[in-house]
């Protein structure tokens, strides 16, 4: 080989696919914690999302906070209004407008997301000082805004 993917310790080359294996890995881990009250981490994000929101958001600004497109999400409401977690309704400021809503029924079982997730997290993050999750949550964040403004 010619050494080009070779690494050393100040190889940033790799480092958007290191972020997006590490992303793969930790989602890969919530969806077997997950496997036991019957959802997916794709099932999850849009109720953690209502939940942060105080329970209704427009449908426009759950795609953009979820980071899933239209269609897939509105499939994706569409089983969790099947299973009775959420409800959509009409916006009563515009018409074009969908709100989702939290049922009381998604309230226990956020409630249960939120202590696995917490779990994972904590095995996920242990032996890191909380300085070092400072700077690299401040590293994360600056990625997001430079990548923000390339869009």
């Amino acid at each position: 080989m010619n050494g080009l993917l070779m690494k050393n310790p100040t190889d940033n080359t790799t480092i958007g696919l290191e972020i997006g294996r590490v992303t793969r890995q930790w989602r890969a881990r919530m969806d077997e914690r997950l496997i036991s009250l019957g959802l997916t981490q794709s099932r999850w994000l849009p109720l953690r999302h209502l939940a942060e929101a105080g329970g209704i958001l427009p449908q426009r600004r759950l795609v953009e906070l979820t980071g899933i497109e239209g269609p897939s999400l509105v499939r994706l409401l569409d089983e969790l209004e099947r299973l009775g977690f959420v409800e959509r309704r009409d916006s009563e400021t515009d018409r074009r407008t969908k709100t989702i809503h939290l049922t009381s029924k998604a309230e226990p079982i956020i409630g249960q997301i939120t202590a696995l997730a917490e779990g994972l997290r904590k095995e996920v993050l242990s032996g890191i000082t909380a300085d070092d999750l400072a700077v690299f949550q401040r590293t994360l964040r600056q990625i997001s805004d430079n990548l923000r403004r390339l869009g």
